[in-house]
């Protein structure tokens, strides 16, 4: 029995429409249950999910970082680090180190 191209594919539309309300059924039991126990058990995200939300764990410290190099013409600064700037790019730096 060989079935038409159309055919096949509404039997597919029809299969993914049932996974995806199947899916949605077990997503919606599973949370149910999740808050239950957590309820239960008194837990909070943090206890779940250790290390997400909150500021708990390590600071990420960022310090900014003293320019060596200033254009006499503009007054820009470059801190040496990343990509030269266009005034600076391929010339020697000496002349325009900060003292």
């Amino acid at each position: 029995m060989s079935q038409t191209y159309k055919e096949l594919l509404q039997q597919r539309e029809a299969l993914e429409s049932a996974i995806a309300q199947a899916r949605q059924n077990e997503i919606s039991s599973a949370v149910s249950k999740v808050r239950e126990l957590a309820a239960e058990y008194g837990l909070t995200v943090q206890d779940i999910f250790p290390g997400r939300g909150g500021k708990t764990g390590a600071v990420k410290s960022t310090s900014k970082v003293a320019a060596k190099y200033r254009d006499p013409a503009t007054g820009q600064t470059w801190t040496g680090r990343g990509k030269a700037p266009k005034w600076i790019e391929g010339k020697d730096r000496t002349p325009f180190v900060i003292a």
